[in-house]
């Protein structure tokens, strides 16, 4: 996976913008930052299942940027156990390409076609090479550059999401503590942010495992600060037959019922020719084992907790009741955090 690698430590900040820095808003997927900002994250997160639904991985690569904390760091969740591992690395030592996403720390490779591990830390190994087969990105539009349609375009705000892929298969195998795991014929999905801090609170929800192939599913809402106030925003897709149907703030669609509930969450979105009904479940017996760093301020000080384990459970319709889809979805990652989402 070697690529022509970019230090962007030593790059010296721009008064403008370039081509290439506008190239980005189109590419989501690309690395996003830049020397000039002294508060700053940016992390993909990377999700693999295998083919019988053992194992289900997340490998999360990035770098935050803090006046007394920077570092670039991996983060690797065992979906089962809840199990997490977080290990840093210099600055210096991540690396990425301009031709793409297609970046490196210490000799750990992360692109869109494939990860590639050789951690060897803390009386840990982590060390193999996946490929990703039939990636299916998010196209780019003049008004939807990427999941978060005009927002992108937006200078200010605290944290932007992208979606590099919806759904892709697996093939190789990653040795884990001497237990090697093999993910062929599984399904992967990989998405990002990047910006300032994570907002005050969310809800976020995906699944690429349903009954129907090819289907996948993503979900995130959160109080998103905007000119001196928050709003409920929201912004998600559905793949289903290789069409993508996108549902976001930005698109006009409502969210209609939030219900936080001891064990999920239950939503309702309206769109003028939808009605969608989710029902998040979490696995509360992987939760409390593994927890998260998240950053705040671009400092990795919170700490949430993720479930790869969880079920969603969706149900698509048009305003006349007719049944356009309604599955669960397995192998799910879901987060919610303890603050309430504010409602407009």
């Amino acid at each position: 996976m070697e690529a022509s690698y970019v230090d962007w430590t030593k790059q010296g900040a721009k008064t403008f913008p370039g081509l290439y820095d506008l190239r980005k808003i189109w590419n989501p997927s690309w690395f996003q930052g830049n020397n000039r900002g002294k508060k700053y994250f940016e992390g993909w997160y990377i999700k693999m299942v295998d083919s019988d639904l053992t194992n289900a991985w997340a490998v999360i690569p990035g770098i935050s940027l803090h006046a007394e904390n920077r570092h670039a760091f991996i983060q690797i969740i065992n979906g089962k156990t809840g199990q997490t591992w977080y290990y840093r690395y210099p600055l210096d030592a991540f690396r990425y390409s301009r031709k793409g996403f297609n970046i490196k720390i210490g000799d750990n490779y992360f692109s869109r076609d494939g990860v590639e591990l050789n951690i060897n830390k803390e009386n840990d190994t982590f060390k193999g090479r996946l490929k990703f087969i039939d990636i299916h990105p998010l196209s780019a539009t003049l008004t939807r550059p990427g999941i978060m349609g005009w927002y992108r375009y937006m200078p200010f705000m605290e944290c932007y999401h992208g979606v590099v892929s919806l759904n892709h298969g697996l093939r190789g195998k990653m040795m884990m503590n001497n237990h090697d795991v093999v993910f062929d014929k599984g399904r992967g999905y990989i998405e990002k942010d990047w910006g300032s801090s994570m907002p005050e609170s969310w809800i976020w929800m995906q699944s690429n495992h349903f009954e129907r192939p090819n289907t996948s599913f993503m979900l995130s809402v959160a109080n998103i600060p905007w000119i001196g106030k928050s709003f409920e925003g929201f912004l998600g897709f559905l793949l289903l037959d290789n069409k993508i149907n996108v549902f976001a703030t930005y698109t006009g669609a409502k969210i209609k019922e939030i219900e936080r509930r001891d064990d999920g969450v239950i939503l309702e979105i309206k769109t003028k020719q939808h009605i969608l009904q989710i029902q998040g479940k979490k696995d509360s017996g992987t939760l409390s084992k593994g927890a998260l760093k998240a950053p705040v301020s671009a400092g990795m000080d919170r700490v949430i907790h993720e479930n790869l384990n969880a079920e969603l459970h969706i149900k698509l319709t048009g305003h006349s009741g007719n049944l356009l889809f309604e599955g669960t979805g397995i192998q799910a990652g879901f987060e919610i955090t303890k603050a309430n989402i504010k409602r407009n």
